[in-house]
């Protein structure tokens, strides 16, 4: 029993000295990190052109995060969503920056594509984006705490016409035989509808059908004579409308009901396919791009056909929808590594790609442009490339 108590009262001694210990010890608090960067956007509220598409509407900058020692490398990521998404994996818009490089500026035509096809945004909505920079850095001896800086700004969207339709058509004494042909929606935009036929000299319809009422689609400035293969500003009406048609013909229908265009083109303005003027074993060859290819590594660097269509509403568009593609990508007129091909640039290197954003398209069958790539991300499975008007853009649905 006393070897108890004195146990007892050596361990209540000790556990008194290691206390009086403990308090005698300063806690330091972690110093506090003294952040430098900042971010700014050129304007809070911004109304999207629709006269410069192309044109920066908004351009976001920054100054650079704390100075760290030589062994610590910092990088900046930018990301651009709509405040609400949580900068989410599908709905961000994510850069990783060049070294020295403290802005990023974005189109109308950027952001407006993002709204109506990646954000999901109701036409003619208003919407608030939101930018965030994150500073990292890597290596070093000691953790060093990102820096993060969001801003939010207003968008005005594009003002956009769009008609309600389950259905449009094309009728008239013009069509032969038939009382009415439906109108497909165009694979790359489900706002345009087109359609190519064979027409007699008489009168061209374009009813609508919207929950069991036929209107029709009519030049907004009431004239019947064709414009032909000019876009005309349209509405609809319950009365019936028609383009008069005096050459009997092929022609090409495209309704776009985004714009509130529409645009009929007789044979004597057709659309015709693109030529490609190339040589294959020493032989001039000319083809015409009907059809097209993809070489590289999503098809283990071999040519694949199939999966690409020309777009109804004109043949010098190419629509890709079909497997997930990613890494370094061309397309060409024919199945051969010495094809004419559309690439990214013309200098045998590789463009990388953002889905969503539109690139310059470049062609031709020199190495500069046989050994220029597109670098897919992953995911994609729907792109447009567009010969006529030079441009590809890539997305994933």
């Amino acid at each position: 029993m006393k070897r108890i108590n004195y146990l007892y009262k050596t361990l209540l001694f000790l556990s008194f000295l290691l206390g009086v210990s403990a308090c005698k010890k300063e806690i330091k608090d972690i110093e506090k990190v003294q952040e430098k960067m900042e971010l700014k956007a050129s304007s809070a509220n911004i109304v999207l052109d629709e006269n410069n598409l192309s044109k920066d509407i908004i351009t976001f900058t920054w100054k650079p995060a704390r100075p760290q020692s030589d062994d610590h490398m910092v990088t900046y990521t930018t990301r651009l969503d709509v405040v609400g998404n949580n900068f989410g994996t599908s709905t961000a818009i994510m850069n990783y920056e060049d070294d020295g490089v403290y802005s990023k500026s974005f189109s109308s035509e950027q952001i407006q594509n993002w709204a109506n096809e990646k954000w999901k945004i109701p036409a003619n909505q208003t919407f608030v984006l939101e930018f965030r920079v994150i500073a990292d850095w890597e290596g070093g001896t000691t953790f060093e705490a990102p820096e993060v800086r969001t801003i939010r700004v207003n968008v005005t969207p594009i003002k956009t016409v769009v008609f309600d339709a389950d259905k449009i058509f094309l009728g008239g004494s013009a069509i032969l035989g038939i009382n009415k042909i439906e109108m497909p929606k165009t694979q790359e935009n489900e706002n345009q509808y087109a359609y190519v036929l064979n027409l007699q000299p008489g009168d061209l319809e374009i009813p609508v059908e919207y929950k069991g009422a036929t209107n029709y689609i009519a030049a907004a400035d009431a004239n019947t004579t064709l414009n032909d293969g000019t876009a005309v500003a349209i509405k609809t009406r319950e009365n019936t409308f028609a383009w008069k048609i005096e050459t009997a013909g092929q022609y090409r229908v495209v309704v776009n009901m985004q714009k509130a265009t529409a645009t009929i083109y007789s044979p004597a303005q057709a659309l015709k396919p693109a030529l490609a003027n190339w040589t294959l074993d020493g032989a001039t060859t000319t083809t015409e791009v009907n059809a097209l290819w993809t070489y590289g590594e999503p098809t283990g660097w071999a040519w694949r056909a199939g999966s690409w269509t020309q777009s109804l509403a004109d043949p010098q568009v190419f629509v890709y929808v079909g497997a997930a593609l990613s890494g370094r990508t061309k397309f060409g007129v024919a199945a051969t590594n010495q094809a004419y091909v559309y690439t990214g640039n013309n200098t045998a290197t590789n463009t990388a790609v953002t889905l969503g954003i539109s690139y310059p398209l470049y062609s031709g069958f020199s190495a500069n442009e046989r050994n220029a790539y597109f670098t897919l991300p992953a995911g994609t499975n729907f792109m447009v490339l567009d010969i006529r008007n030079r441009t590809f853009v890539a997305t994933k649905r």
